[in-house]
């Protein structure tokens, strides 16, 4: 488990809106696809594997809903079920069950002890 943060969420009430003004605003590329609400969103140049620079990282943006609220980072761990269960143990509250990403992963939320939305994230190691 590292415990660093490897991403980042903006909710959005209008996602044209939002997309446009980051985009603008900072120069971020945003890549929204078809069928999807969430976009991606890089705030440097990357590769397959995210940055292909240090001290940045990448994000997302998606509808605002009870799992994004307001600016979210996601930690990466390695092992979302155990850390929902740390999390309940010491006061939080799950928000959203681990659910899978594609091939790439596993994601989840919660609440903390202070109110605040946290993100966590399980890399797949399949085929690593």
């Amino acid at each position: 488990m590292s415990g660093r943060i490897v991403h980042f969420e903006l909710p959005y009430d209008d996602g044209e809106r939002a997309r446009s003004f980051y985009g603008k605003l900072f120069g971020w590329d945003i890549q929204s696809y078809p069928g999807m609400e969430y976009s991606m969103v890089s705030t440097g140049p990357s590769g397959d594997q995210g940055p292909t620079e240090p001290g940045y990282i990448n994000g997302g943006m998606g509808p605002r809903g009870e799992s994004l609220t307001g600016p979210t980072v996601v930690v990466d761990v390695g092992d979302i079920e155990a850390t929902l269960r740390q999390v309940e143990e010491e006061g939080g509250t799950v928000l959203a069950a681990k659910r899978p990403v594609g091939q790439m992963g596993w994601t989840a939320y919660f609440r903390d002890t202070e109110g605040n939305v946290v993100g966590l994230w399980e890399t797949s190691h399949e085929g690593s």
